[in-house]
Formats: structure tokens, C-alpha cells, sequence
């Protein structure tokens, strides 16, 4: 596995997200920890070093299992997770807080469920409005200096809040979705984190699973898979959209490649300072997903793809993108 560089933290370019591991599509329906652990344990054999975690997947319940899959086998992995999205005032889950107080609580309880003493990666998970980012960036600083965290990131922040946080200390990453469907990040983000050497990666490279190929109908999905109130999965846009995953499952066919592994080896050519973290919790996955560092595109076959047919819908319902910072 070829590894790139996160503002100067190497990790391998294909990751592994662990959200799915705490049943977020869904509200923990067919969970199977043991096969979570064993994902993790064939990710870091088949030369992933990159886990990515979050306080509020579960809430806790991805911080545990990463924390006993990594156990013995610390010194191999690149830990991220992600605060802000748990207040730990009282006001719980769901409440955006990245006030310095409750970054100091959330450091320490992610730090007690994964098992360590330090996390890689920190991430903010979103922009709190009600917090100066210079305040939160200030905290982050301290537990840096403390040795509790090597790097920090931010989750869909803005260029505006990029530059901010960047004066006050180094940001090493910033996570946002990317993938052949979602490609906003190439007007000004990515630009941006290359002006100032901070390094990218994408959440969601498949889409949401649509372009696995797998997903034909969201008939498919329980009742409380939250996908089935995506813009991008409902109505005319989902039926739009199927066409941009049998372009991309043409091509595929042409080079040996599943739908997954096209689209994720097309993100790979974006640029050597991206690492998306495809998420699962099935070992067949995570072996699919990471033979895509292996594939080739042509140039013929590139063309095809950066001109496909933009997605339709936004990417989020309203709610959600009234959270993401702009």
C-alpha cells in the first residue's frame, strides 16, 4: 500500500472509515462487533494504517471497537476521531460543542475508549458557530503541547475558518465528502489546503454505497436508513444518479475493476495528498476497497469520468447542510 503525507503525518492512501461499524445508516440494526474487529484486523494486515473514528458514531460504540481491534497492534495504525458533535455539559448527543471545555472533556473519554494515550489525528466534526474557532484550535494547541493529540483536523469547515484555525496552530487534514459524485471541494477547498499544506481526506469516496454498485433500489434499505431521505436517493434524482454508476461500472469492466474500486482509484489521481477512508464493516469490502490501490485508469478512461454528468440533488438534506460551515 502506497502511504501519502497529511500535513506531514504519513498515512496509507486508502483508509478505513469505521462509522458503519456503529450502525449510523441505521439505528443499530445487524450490527456484528466481532466482524467490525475482524474488518479492522484485515485492514491493518493488507497494509491500512489509517482507522478513522468519531465520539458520536454510536455515540462511543466505533471509539470502543476501534480501541480493542488496534489493542496490542497501537504502534501500526494512524487513530483519527472526531469531537464536537457530543456536548458534555448535559446537553448530549447531537449538540455541536467545541467550546475548549468540552474539548477537553471529549479528548479524554475518546482517549480511555480506544485504549491509548495519544490520538493522531483530532478532528473538529463541525464548525460551532457559538465558538470562535481561534478558542477551539487554542484548546487543541494544548493538548498538543500535552501530548495527548500529534495532529489536528477539521470536518466540512470553510475556507475562512481553514485560514483561521491554520494561524493559530497547524492543521494537518481536512475532512469533507469527496468523491465522483460530490466534486465541490475542487473550486476553492482543495486550492486551498495546497496553498497552505494541509492535507485532504475525503469521507463518503463511494457515495453513500451508491457507487459500490450494489444499490439498485432503495427498497433495499430498512425503514430507518437514513438515506432513504437524501435528496440523492429519492425520486428522479436517484434514477439521474444510477447512470453515473453504470458509467462507472463500464469502465470497470474494461480494466478488471469493480464499480467501488473505479471510483476509488479515479480519487487516488486527484493528487498524492488525498487518503479517503471508503467505510465498512465487512472484511470482503475492506479487501475490495483496498485493491483499488492497485488499479489503473487511463487517460481515455480518466477523461470519461471527470466528465460525468454531475449528481443530482444536494448531498444532504436541509438539516444536515444547515451544520456545514460555508
Amino acid at each position: 500500500m502506497k502511504h501519502v503525507s497529511l500535513g506531514g503525518l504519513e498515512v496509507s492512501r486508502i483508509g478505513l472509515g469505521a462509522m458503519t461499524m456503529a450502525g449510523v445508516y441505521t439505528t443499530g440494526g445487524g450490527l456484528d462487533d466481532a466482524e467490525s474487529i475482524r474488518t479492522i484486523h484485515r485492514a491493518l494486515d493488507l497494509g491500512v494504517t489509517h482507522i478513522d473514528t468519531a465520539e458520536i458514531y454510536g455515540p462511543f460504540h466505533s471509539e470502543k471497537l476501534v480501541g480493542k481491534a488496534i489493542k496490542g497492534r497501537r504502534d501500526d495504525v494512524v487513530v483519527a476521531t472526531k469531537f464536537g458533535l457530543v456536548s458534555h455539559s448535559g446537553d448530549g448527543p447531537g449538540v455541536i460543542d467545541s467550546s475548549p471545555a468540552n474539548v477537553k472533556t471529549a479528548v479524554e473519554g475518546s482517549l480511555m475508549r480506544l485504549g491509548t494515550d495519544h490520538i493522531d489525528l483530532y478532528y473538529q466534526h463541525r464548525v460551532d458557530p457559538n465558538t470562535p474557532i481561534e478558542e477551539t484550535v487554542g484548546a487543541l494547541a494544548e493538548l498538543v503541547a500535552e501530548g495527548k493529540v500529534r495532529h489536528i483536523g477539521l470536518s466540512e469547515a470553510g475556507p475562512q475558518t481553514i485560514r483561521r484555525a491554520h494561524a493559530v496552530h497547524p492543521v494537518a487534514a481536512l475532512q469533507t465528502e469527496y468523491s465522483l459524485w460530490t466534486r465541490d471541494v475542487e473550486a476553492e477547498i482543495l486550492p486551498l489546503l495546497r496553498e497552505l499544506g494541509i492535507g485532504f481526506v475525503p469521507y463518503s469516496p463511494l457515495g453513500h454505497g451508491l457507487l459500490t454498485g450494489q444499490i439498485r433500489t432503495v427498497e433495499d434499505f430498512t425503514d430507518d436508513d437514513w438515506r432513504k431521505t437524501n435528496p440523492r436517493f429519492t425520486g428522479e434524482n436517484f434514477q439521474r444518479n444510477l447512470r453515473i454508476v453504470d458509467e462507472v461500472r463500464a469502465i470497470g469492466a474494461e480494466i478488471g475493476a469493480t464499480p467501488a474500486q473505479t471510483a476509488l482509484a479515479w480519487l487516488l489521481t486527484r493528487g498524492d495528498d488525498i487518503a479517503p477512508i471508503p467505510g465498512t464493516r465487512r472484511v470482503s469490502r475492506v479487501e475490495e476497497n483496498t485493491a483499488a490501490d492497485g488499479v489503473e485508469l487511463s487517460a481515455a478512461q480518466l477523461d470519461r469520468l471527470n466528465n460525468l454528468t454531475p449528481a443530482a440533488g444536494e448531498r444532504h438534506d436541509e438539516a444536515n447542510m444547515a451544520s456545514i460551515d460555508r
